[in-house]
């Protein structure tokens, strides 16, 4: 899907790009996949001598790792890092806002952080907890942040240069998103939260008084919000969206109201940063239309005249990460990366690239009848894309897309962000797995029928309650095996103790069995066929192979001691399957071979660079990502 990218389904994007692959030994790196990075958060302001900048957090595979300062009229830009470690893409902002006082704050990363436009400078950091969900400005300049996953309270004095942790407000056993929060004009706090059961906490500063506002039989699936209006009381309802049920709070009170308040809310300059929104108007009154990290370009235009002005801008990045990694049917090599949400195809016999904006996260990956299918997040959606054809954008309803839009799960919150893809060998069956939707515990599967071409749900009631399937694998009666993960969707609630294989009939879609035959598992993260028995592992590190017949465990040992935890991601792929059916298993230092009679491995090689999502096999070469570049591995005879 386009992602508000100008002008990036243009020729040069289709245009193909040269890499520069490095030799290491047996290892090739084949360059990054996807060289831009992606906003969390875009504010256009002024520096406090006349000019306008913006300002745009950059994130890579890295985490946000820089700020970037871009002069509107001449596009000099500069670049300042983080001022404090980054480890991950979760090391990123999720609400900026930008104060009265014209300074920039947000949480990310345990961090709570202040940029000074006018000083062109970080002017304070200070480690703290969480991410910011939620920012707001009080009436007295102070800053306030709610936080992810335990609704924790922040607070930062700009005059005195205070920073005050209040720690968590909510206890909740699932991690809550706050994405909102108001002051009162008394100074009480209050934070809207979600998913799982919706809640208004308020909180008195001055005593440390938590109170939750909402009754539990007004708590649903959803997320609360609150707004701070003119009258000086906080307005909010029990789910956003919904009609009616509102409330007024004031001085830790709440009033019920029941229709939508009359009183207008106060904008305290907040802004919440989610694929890409922008803060878009400068003190002068003039706009961002464009701000394009792919093509490096910004258009500012007056609402006024009419006139705008364009200019190009440059900054630095290690691109953005590998989702998945995939032998199309032609031995190029696919996937996807997140973000920016990217599509590529590596063509190893000339070195060539092909890079296309792509419909959002391609989470998993698997190939049938000479075509790639993907699996993404967010409404666990089904693509077909045939890669010999000409790329044209995923658009749902227009056949010609090249991906095609086949189905997905939403609104059905069965499946939204998937973990496995399984193209049954039978030519016409997709299964689709993964965890459900933000607040909902048990996934349930997809299947897809492309000679029908029709879609069927199983919920995790049909299946495993509470449970939600991370890998799948075909046997050759037409059962399959799943392997669970006790993981809930995003926000969700743990209910499950332990994970379960289980067997399940594709023609029939029962479920015939199921066990937690490895005691207290918690995720099988990966399955492959071997000879009529499974080869699987669970947690990263208990290597184990079952027989479906039998439905027991015939061999397991703990990988850990001698080869480190295997690889992990949202489809993890790791077990790599040769055409001669030799079987390699990726592990996060190396790359091992598996015994398919003594269920024996070895480590062939230690890899330069973590491997941190797999993986297939190209004429003799084992394909992996290590963060954001393409990697390769010659197999030795």
């Amino acid at each position: 899907m386009p992602i508000g990218l100008a002008g990036v389904l243009g020729a040069v994007m289709l245009a193909v790009l040269k890499g520069t692959p490095q030799n290491l030994s047996s290892f090739t790196d084949h360059g990054i996949a996807a060289p831009f990075s992606h906003s969390r958060g875009i504010v256009a302001t002024s520096d406090g001598r006349g000019r306008n900048i913006v300002l745009v957090w950059l994130m890579d595979h890295r985490g946000t790792y820089a700020l970037l300062l871009i002069d509107t009229e001449t596009g000099k830009y500069e670049q300042f890092p983080t001022p404090f470690p980054v480890r991950s893409t979760m090391d990123s902002p999720f609400a900026n806002l930008l104060s009265s006082r014209n300074r920039l704050y947000t949480l990310f990363a345990n961090h709570f952080v202040e940029f000074d436009p006018t000083k062109r400078a970080f002017t304070f950091w200070g480690k703290t907890s969480g991410i910011a969900m939620g920012l707001t400005e009080d009436d007295s300049g102070v800053i306030w942040a709610a936080t992810y996953p335990n609704c924790g309270l922040v607070a930062f004095n700009p005059t005195t240069r205070e920073l005050r942790d209040f720690g968590i407000i909510n206890q909740e056993n699932w991690a809550q998103y706050p994405w909102c929060v108001a002051v009162d004009d008394v100074g009480w706090v209050y934070v809207g939260i979600g998913y799982t059961h919706s809640q208004i906490v308020a909180f008195n500063p001055q005593t440390g008084e938590a109170k939750p506002m909402l009754p539990e039989s007004e708590r649903r699936h959803g997320t609360a919000c609150v707004y701070r209006a003119e009258d000086g009381k906080v307005y909010g309802q029990s789910v956003q969206g919904e009609k009616g049920n509102w409330y007024a709070f004031h001085a830790g009170n709440a009033h019920k109201l029941g229709a939508t308040p009359a009183a207008k809310p106060i904008q305290r300059h907040q802004f919440r940063d989610w694929w890409g929104t922008m803060h878009r108007i400068f003190p002068d009154g003039k706009r961002i239309r464009t701000c394009d990290l792919v093509e490096r370009i910004l258009v500012v235009e007056d609402p006024t005249t009419g006139e705008t002005k364009t200019v190009r801008f440059d900054y630095e990045t290690e691109g953005a990460h590998i989702m998945s990694v995939i032998a199309a049917p032609d031995d190029t090599v696919c996937g996807g990366t997140a973000f920016p949400f990217f599509a590529f195809r590596y063509d190893p016999k000339t070195d060539k690239w092909e890079r296309y904006p792509c419909y959002w996260q391609w989470n998993t990956v698997a190939k049938q009848d000479k075509k790639v299918f993907v699996g993404g997040y967010e409404e666990g959606f089904l693509l077909e894309w045939d890669v010999k054809g000409a790329w044209v954008p995923t658009e749902k309803g227009n056949p010609k897309s090249n991906p095609r839009f086949l189905t997905q799960c939403a609104p059905n919150p069965a499946i939204n962000r998937p973990h496995d893809l399984l193209a049954h060998p039978d030519g016409r069956t997709l299964i689709l797995a993964g965890t459900p939707a933000y607040g909902y515990t048990g996934g349930g599967l997809l299947f897809w029928d492309r000679t029908t071409e029709t879609a069927t749900i199983l919920e995790h009631t049909q299946l495993i309650p509470h449970h939600a399937t991370m890998s799948l694998v075909a046997l050759p009666n037409g059962k399959v095996v799943g392997g669970t993960t006790t993981a809930p969707g995003t926000g969700g609630e743990q209910k499950a103790k332990e994970a379960h294989l289980y067997l399940l009939d594709v023609t029939t879609k029962r479920l015939e069995w199921h066990d937690a035959v490895l005691p207290g598992v918690q995720e099988y993260t990966d399955l492959c066929a071997v000879n009529g028995l499974v080869f699987g592992v669970a947690d990263r590190r208990r290597f184990f192979v079952f027989d479906p017949v039998a439905r027991k465990i015939l061999h397991e040992r703990d990988l850990a001691p001698e080869f480190g935890l295997t690889i992990s991601h949202q489809g993890p792929r790791v077990f790599v399957q040769s055409p001669k059916g030799d079987i390699f298993i990726l592990f996060v230092n190396g790359i091992g071979r598996v015994d398919p009679k003594t269920f024996h491995i070895t480590l062939l090689a230690k890899s330069p660079a973590p491997i941190t999502a797999g993986g297939d096999f190209v004429n003799g070469r084992i394909f992996f990502a290590s963060y954001s570049r393409l990697y390769s591995f010659a197999v030795p005879e």
